[in-house]
């Protein structure tokens, strides 16, 4: 029997046959791709493979003592990086301890195996420390990055491992799944939360247990009322004291997206239904220099926020709301 805990993700299955097909593989692997998508989850089932001591169809068989053991969280070849406080960064010490166990001995007489996650967490000196490793790899160690943002790494990492892009899944595969995992929402709201996730089924349930649907709602109510000039910029900073700034940007990304397309006839109605009243008058609207400055001012924010710059929360959400604003005052 194989250990369900720990299987890729369905849309996966064709990279994971190919991967687990042969008896040798590189030292060292970056799973690379959106967030949500399941690369945590490949990289978790493809470690629990490498120390199984009795794989069956390419599957940890979950029944060995290796399996036991990693089930169990205690398995003493198996090493996981991350950031100490999530959003923080992967300091030296923690590569530093990457390092040791690479030159220990594998305590089970099989394979160790490292995942480091997210791999573009590592700041400089941490990424300096993790080449050296990289460059003096040990035998039977396997070393396993997921990144959701692979160019944010070195250039030397990323050339010395060899990397797997792992895809989103279809839009009709991801309904599926999301029908399976949530079935006690309906369609719709399975499809306003892929919507949400960019398309990514695990980001997709992320959302949900966050509540983002209501979080969105009060976040669409509040720029209707901006821009009906019912309540003011730093008023709305106020109320949404607990909002995740990195969901406020996506949001606003993907809206300017739809007001791009409208403005330039590539759609006529916007994607995001939510604000099907309002994206269409302000691309009516606006300018097209404006909305096109306004999209550079976002995009350099919002990879701020994923870079977890440390931006002053009030201060971001009034002057995003206020330039969003202007959209329609710059004629």
């Amino acid at each position: 029997m194989t250990d369900q805990a720990v299987s890729p993700c369905p849309w996966h299955l064709p990279v994971w046959d190919a991967l687990t097909a042969g008896s040798r593989h590189a030292h060292a692997f970056l799973f690379a791709g959106l967030p949500g998508v399941g690369k945590r989850l490949f990289a978790e089932a493809f470690a629990a493979h490498l120390l199984c001591l009795q794989p069956q169809s390419g599957r940890a068989c979950g029944q060995c003592r290796s399996c036991h053991l990693r089930q169990a969280g205690s398995h003493p070849d198996r090493l996981v990086v991350e950031p100490e406080e999530q959003g923080k960064a992967i300091r030296i010490d923690a590569i530093r301890q990457l390092g040791d166990f690479m030159g220990q001995t594998a305590q089970q007489g099989g394979r160790k195996v490292i995942i480091l996650h997210p791999a573009e967490a590592m700041n400089l000196n941490a990424a300096n420390a993790l080449l050296k490793s990289l460059e003096e790899p040990t035998s039977d160690t396997y070393l396993l990055l997921v990144s959701d943002q692979p160019s944010r790494l070195l250039p030397t990492i990323r050339s010395r491992c060899r990397v797997q892009p792992l895809v989103t899944p279809g839009h009709a595969e991801a309904m599926a799944w999301l029908q399976h995992s949530l079935p006690d929402l309906d369609a719709e709201q399975h499809g306003a939360l892929l919507l949400m996730a960019g398309g990514a089924p695990l980001r997709a349930i992320a959302l949900h247990e966050m509540d983002a649907a209501s979080l969105r709602q009060q976040v669409v109510e509040g720029v209707k009322a901006l821009l009906k000039n019912q309540q003011s910029a730093s008023q709305l900073a106020e109320r949404w004291p607990n909002l995740p700034l990195e969901l406020l940007a996506d949001w606003f990304c993907d809206w300017t997206l739809d007001l791009l397309r409208l403005k330039t006839g590539a759609m006529e109605v916007p994607v995001n239904t939510d604000m099907d009243k309002v994206l269409p008058y302000m691309a009516r609207h606006l300018q097209l220099p404006a909305l096109l400055n306004w999209q550079s001012w976002l995009l350099q924010h919002r990879g701020m926020l994923l870079g977890k710059a440390n931006l002053n929360r009030v201060l971001f959400i009034e002057t995003l709301l206020i330039q969003w604003k202007q959209l329609l005052e710059r004629r």
